[in-house]
């Protein structure tokens, strides 16, 4: 995937697990990162959330291994806080190619403030995917080279297991609005060579999944997380597994791909 080499990347979530992942994986591709992550506590997730150090440990991995990055904690409910960010890296690298619009929460426990739980994670991962998209699409447009749009969704996005809690409803149902606003900007943005698709990774190894609240969500086996099953024999996707096919989906190689809700899910969908 040479032809992306000089590329640029707006990446949210970049701190850790999969946004980490992308950036690490872009870079290596020699295509630029700009990212971005909020670094504090929200009010529905139940589990540690990334931190600064983990923002900085992001920056650290891909100066490391040759990349360029520029990283800034910003919160992706807020239009205001992203759009300082993504201009601010634009001006660095001089132009916008892909977005991964990969930040997202979930809340596991028991409800404590099932409204506002509610609100918190649509507003992170629907709303705040919107809004990723938003601020960098007019430079994309503009720069008249096409590009490639990826909204990281869920296999629950697909799939929707059952579950009396809030937490758990918001997900599905942000995950499955994602598909819903890929197409419609899929058939919009076609015209400017600029595709849009949404992945759907089943469990992924990562600090969201490997924590404490899980353990007791599937213990308790009150919700759609008990009863997920993978057709392979797989527990959790390694996070390469999906950033080598996010590299694949935003590469030239893929340039005929849009408007796709792309499995990468071990087989959970079919089950």
């Amino acid at each position: 995937m040479g032809s992306s080499t000089g590329k640029v990347a707006f990446i949210t979530g970049v701190a850790r697990g999969q946004g980490r992942a992308h950036a690490l994986r872009l870079a290596a591709e020699g295509i630029s990162i700009i990212g971005i992550d909020v670094c504090e506590d929200t009010t529905a997730a139940d589990y540690p959330v990334a931190t600064e150090a983990d923002l900085a440990e992001t920056v650290r991995l891909v100066e490391q291994a040759g990349g360029t990055i520029l990283a800034t904690k910003a919160d992706v409910r807020d239009f205001s806080q992203q759009k300082a960010a993504f201009d601010a890296g634009f001006q660095e690298f001089g132009r916008i190619d892909i977005v991964i619009a990969n930040a997202g929460i979930i809340r596991l426990a028991d409800e404590i403030d099932p409204v506002a739980e509610f609100d918190d994670i649509i507003a992170t991962n629907l709303s705040g995917a919107w809004k990723t998209v938003r601020v960098a699409l007019p430079a994309m447009i503009e720069a008249g080279n096409g590009g490639s749009i990826v909204l990281v969704s869920s296999a629950a996005g697909i799939k929707g297991g059952g579950s009396p809690l809030a937490g758990m409803q918001a997900y599905t149902a942000a995950k499955r609005g994602l598909v819903g606003l890929m197409q419609v900007l899929a058939n919009d943005l076609a015209e400017h060579w600029i595709r849009v698709n949404t992945i759907h990774p089943t469990g992924v190894a990562t600090p969201m999944v490997l924590n404490e609240a899980m353990r007791r969500a599937v213990e308790r086996r009150r919700d759609g997380v008990a009863t997920m099953r993978n057709a392979l024999p797989i527990g959790l996707l390694d996070v390469d597994d999906v950033a080598n096919t996010v590299a694949w989906l935003v590469s030239d190689e893929a340039r005929s791909i849009t408007g796709v809700a792309l499995p990468i899910d071990a087989g959970f969908t079919v089950r």
